[in-house]
């Protein structure tokens, strides 16, 4: 797996990561997952005290086609958790690795209308979502639970930079395309939660595991 080194939010994701591997604890032994992302400290007056509260970063509204060319946007995904990704389907490397690691977190949350699955196809010239929805029906896809986005490819790049994950169309690269398989874990709020090697048969497990944390952590509320 090629991964881009020279990236500076690679960097600043991996340094996030490694300062917030495990779940930390709060409120007694409730596990929490860390927020990863830029944070605001910022200042508010509630009943005439100024109180400091913390702006967490979260990804922008969107709008694109899903594989049944039906338009999607961030309300469709306002009452679950989620896990993304970045891929397209005539990928030679890791996308094929990535997507059946994905069908692992469908198959143990089908059903549960508190998670969704977001896949981003980087190659939107040729992945028209008539072809996304061929790819979703080989991997034995039905219904809205696992959602192909299809967008301008700007559009979808800019997506790319919110979750903080690396992709850029090359052609000296595999497929001509070059990008990095993180799987991000996004909350409710929108918020970054966790990011895992896709590929890596340890990190999905790791999802899985933080995915319960997380839903957990909603369930407590």
């Amino acid at each position: 797996m090629k991964y881009i080194i020279n990236n500076s939010k690679w960097f600043y994701l991996l340094s996030a990561l490694m300062m917030a591997t495990a779940a930390c604890k709060q409120n007694g032994n409730s596990e929490k997952l860390p927020i990863l992302g830029k944070r605001e400290a910022v200042s508010k007056i509630v009943n005439g005290n100024e109180l400091i509260d913390t702006l967490y970063q979260t990804i922008p509204a969107f709008s694109f086609l899903n594989q049944d060319s039906t338009e999607i946007n961030q309300s469709d995904f306002s009452n679950s958790i989620y896990v993304t990704d970045f891929f397209f389907t005539t990928c030679p490397s890791i996308c094929p690795i990535m997507s059946r690691n994905l069908l692992q977190v469908l198959d143990k949350y089908r059903g549960n209308e508190e998670v969704k699955i977001l896949s981003h196809t980087i190659n939107p010239k040729y992945d028209r979502p008539s072809v996304l929805k061929k790819y979703a029906d080989k991997l034995g896809i039905e219904g809205n639970q696992w959602e192909f986005a299809w967008g301008p490819q700007a559009d979808i790049y800019k997506m790319a930079d919110s979750y903080m994950v690396f992709a850029k169309e090359d052609p000296n690269a595999p497929g001509g395309f070059e990008h990095q398989g993180w799987f991000i874990l996004v909350d409710k709020q929108a918020r970054i939660r966790g990011a895992y090697d896709g590929t890596d048969a340890d990190q999905v497990s790791k999802l899985l595991s933080d995915m319960d944390i997380l839903l957990a952590e909603y369930h407590e509320q």
